[in-house]
């Protein structure tokens, strides 16, 4: 199954004010959005620092660290 993974940058230590860019989007072959995030994380040499699964609903929310930055990353089936 294929999910889109959108990231979007929210802090950095560098950077006083939240980044206003388009989020960037990623496609992932995996079984599961829990596979889609640990690929996605992995890939990038990022830390995932939590992820909220809707009880109902497509869409998983996570907040990958990378460097000096955090980023909120939605992971939904394409």
């Amino acid at each position: 199954m294929q999910y889109t993974i959108e990231e979007r940058k929210l802090t950095s230590k560098s950077e006083k004010m939240p980044s206003e860019r388009a989020p960037r989007r990623t496609v992932m072959e995996a079984e599961d959005a829990d596979e889609a995030i640990s690929r996605f994380v992995v890939q990038n040499s990022s830390e995932l620092v939590s992820v909220s699964r809707p009880a109902r609903g497509t869409e998983s929310i996570a907040t990958v660290r990378k460097d000096d930055s955090v980023y909120l990353v939605r992971i939904y089936s394409a």
